[in-house]
């Protein structure tokens, strides 16, 4: 079986098959250009990282057995300010929340695992699905925006 914890963490931090991690990614980016849309239409790399921190936190709250809905923050919540310091504040949130969550699935038994998420199937909040498919869930969304983020840092 698949180690999910690991794998998170290579998509959070670590060497990943696909590309750089997400976490390199953004602590990549330039301060100043990342609240820019470069991509008409396109989010800007501070917006993808609200979203990442959004839903990890989501994903904490459902392991926790919280009922599944929409993250607390919105699905594509904006940032509050435009500078170099909320850049860093953003950085920081996504490192924290995804420390935090690796850390509370390390713990899980082969039980908690299996252990279904609250609510019925809906594909778009990715609900009705256990545990370890809502692991994997967020490393696949990790991985989706670590591909939208490196194509904006060549901008």
């Amino acid at each position: 079986m698949v180690n999910l914890v690991d794998e998170l963490s290579k998509a959070y931090n670590g060497d990943t098959w696909h590309g750089s991690n997400v976490l390199s990614l953004i602590q990549a980016a330039n301060p100043q250009k990342v609240f820019t849309h470069p991509i008409p239409n396109a989010h800007s790399i501070a917006e993808l990282v609200l979203h990442l921190t959004a839903w990890t936190e989501e994903v904490i709250d459902r392991i926790e057995g919280q009922i599944a809905k929409e993250p607390s923050r919105g699905d594509w919540p904006l940032p509050i300010e435009k500078t170099e310091e909320e850049w860093y504040r953003l950085v920081e949130d996504f490192r924290l929340v995804n420390e935090k969550l690796i850390r509370l699935i390390t713990d899980l038994t082969p039980a908690d695992w299996s252990s279904a998420v609250k609510d019925q199937r809906n594909r778009e909040l990715g609900t009705g699905v256990d545990n370890s498919q809502l692991i994997n869930g967020l490393i696949q969304h990790h991985a989706y925006h670590a591909g939208q983020i490196a194509l904006l840092l060549k901008f």
